[in-house]
């Protein structure tokens, strides 16, 4: 039987850091990885062009997530100035985009992956090892004996990239509800006639919930980054766990077409402008408004004739205009489940030390990345977890 010092299993962002960082401090690591290629999720990211991090000041970034307490001392062990000098030492700079987001300069994920790669020298990595037990004194697949064990699997999203429900059994840690994140939204409506239509920095709303952000409409739903920071949301008030079941959904979303608008300022401009430019069609009116290939469907949903003057809108039709550019509602009957791009929810927090990411039920049992009941939106903000939580188990695990 095959001995380590540590055992690090899953080879993407979250492991791989965690490999390198534990062999700073120790000659026996191996990694394993079910796959036959490290790092298929992390190539995905950012549409290809991997969202690394988020920049925002440390005080800032950690009051995005809903866990930053947990998240604080990891954050501060591995900065983004430490992070990106990682890469930067072997020649990979980057940019930085709107809202502080991070990419390397090359625009390409692969550049991160091979860096990452590189830094594996001195980890003994196995690829095409699906890890299918752990057993009492931490041995592998009845192969490997360790003394340590990092688990970086991953979440229950994207199972061609190796993600599997599965995973969370591989130890008998306490779990919260497993759910979908980020995930576009399934519409009752066909949408095919404005699929790829965008709307920009607009208001989406759940309830009380709201995100501002792009929405993207396709064939069977929306999304963009308004709805799928929605989503979050949404997904977390339905009560569900993918452990057990998938979600019913059945709800009502809303869009604020016009949100540098108050009502009260739209019927005011509605006043001045129906008298001033009364021979005007509404269809062409709205052009003031609206993204123009999305002006038909709008009408049509509110029964308002595109080709009526602005002179002949009665009171009722104008008050329904406004109402319906303020919050205009989609019924949504579910999540786009092969496209939600991360997990909420996994091992309880509760039971893992945020110092260190080690168990506090299992000595020597760490946890890193999404397998963890954490997660944030879009903008380089769950990468960011998976790179700082991996760096914190890794050295924590190879320095006891």
């Amino acid at each position: 039987m095959e001995k380590y010092e540590i055992a690090v299993i899953g080879a993407g962002p979250a492991g791989i850091m965690a490999a390198i960082a534990a062999s700073q401090n120790s000659s026996s690591v191996i990694l394993l990885e079910k796959n036959s290629a490290p790092g298929r999720k992390l190539l995905m990211t950012g549409g290809g062009r991997c969202n690394i991090t988020n920049q925002k000041p440390i005080k800032k970034l950690l009051n995005i997530y809903p866990q930053k307490n947990f998240l604080k001392h990891s954050f501060y062990t591995l900065t983004n100035e430490k992070l990106l000098s990682f890469f930067e030492n072997k020649g990979l700079y980057f940019i930085e985009e709107e809202d502080n987001r991070i990419f390397p300069q090359t625009e390409k994920s692969g550049d991160v992956l091979k860096i990452l790669v590189d830094y594996l020298e001195n980890v003994d990595v196995r690829y095409d090892f699906e890890v299918k037990s752990i057993v009492d004194n931490f041995i592998i697949n009845d192969e490997i004996m360790v003394d340590k064990v990092i688990v970086a699997t991953g979440g229950a999203t994207y199972p061609q990239t190796g993600c599997d429900i599965k995973n969370y059994s591989l130890t008998s840690h306490p779990l919260t509800d497993i759910k979908y994140g980020l995930v576009p939204l399934i519409s009752e409506k066909d949408l095919s006639d404005i699929a790829g239509i965008t709307l920009y920095d607009v208001i989406v709303s759940y309830k009380k919930s709201k995100v501002k952000g792009n929405v993207l409409f396709s064939h069977v739903g929306l999304t963009g980054p308004g709805i799928i920071n929605l989503s979050n949301i949404i997904s977390e008030s339905i009560s569900y766990s993918l452990l057990e079941e998938e979600p019913s959904a059945d709800f009502e979303i809303a869009i604020n077409l016009c949100p540098d608008f108050t009502r009260e300022g739209l019927q005011n401009k509605f006043t001045i402008d129906f008298q001033s430019k009364g021979k005007t069609m509404i269809k062409n009116y709205l052009k003031l408004f609206l993204t123009n290939r999305f002006i038909d469907f709008f009408l049509d949903e509110i029964g308002i004739d595109g080709e009526i003057q602005l002179s002949r809108i009665d009171k009722k039709s104008k008050n329904r205009l406004i109402e319906n550019l303020k919050s205009f509602t989609f019924e949504i009957t579910g999540f786009n489940r092969d496209l939600a791009k991360v997990t909420i929810g996994g091992v309880d927090l509760d039971y893992v030390n945020p110092k260190t990411m080690e168990s506090t039920l299992t000595p020597n049992l760490y946890f890193a990345g999404e397998i963890l009941d954490l997660h944030g939106p879009t903008g380089g903000y769950n990468l960011k977890i998976a790179f700082s939580t991996g760096y914190l188990a890794g050295i924590s695990a190879s320095e006891k």
